[in-house]
């Protein structure tokens, strides 16, 4: 009995050591688990802001060269209205099937964001469409997405935890669409 008592601190401290090894080594896994599923969604999540992205802009564009005729010193190329009519509903259906995405992987403010992005383009598409007249500030409308766009894109910088501050282009856009506004249209006499 008295071996017993004097190997038993000797046992007792192999015991505390293999479960305090089991845990810690549970700890670790379990944290490099959640690391690995952090850095995987994020991929995802990437993935699926620059995929929304891309819809929005295949769309936008399209809408752009369908209604390059309404606005003056427009630079997009304009398109046969059939095959622009085509192409805009292929855009939307791609457009569609990413924001499923985007609502699985995205956080709150990055899809709400991304919506009013789609939001000022839809404008853009309704005119393009015919379905309303142009207004009579087009560029208003374009700055507007612009807008939006930017919108999209800080939140979704911040979602990813990416850096480097602005990357905002609506008041270099907008800038460009006076300068070409003005640039076409007809001078005026001084008086």
């Amino acid at each position: 009995m008295s071996t017993l008592l004097t190997q038993l601190p000797a046992l007792l401290g192999v015991l505390v050591g293999t479960l305090g090894t089991i845990l810690a080594t549970s700890l670790a896994d379990r944290a490099r688990w959640r690391r690995s599923q952090s850095v995987r969604w994020d991929e995802r999540r990437l993935d699926a802001y620059v995929d929304y992205a891309h819809a929005l802009k295949e769309s936008h564009s399209v809408a752009l060269r369908l209604t390059a005729d309404h606005r003056p010193g427009s630079r997009s190329h304009p398109i046969d209205r059939e095959e622009g009519l085509a192409r805009l509903a292929e855009a939307d259906a791609r457009r569609t099937i990413v924001w499923e995405n985007l609502l699985l992987l995205g956080d709150e403010p990055t899809v709400a964001a991304a919506a009013s992005w789609r939001d000022a383009i839809w404008q853009v598409e309704r005119l393009a469409r015919g379905i309303v007249e142009a207004p009579p500030d087009v560029a208003e409308m374009l700055t507007r997405v612009d807008e939006a766009r930017d919108g999209y894109y800080r939140v979704a910088r911040r979602s990813l935890g990416v850096r480097g501050g602005s990357v905002e282009q609506a008041a270099t856009l907008r800038q460009a669409l006076v300068d070409r506004s003005t640039a076409t249209s007809p001078e005026v006499p001084a008086n």
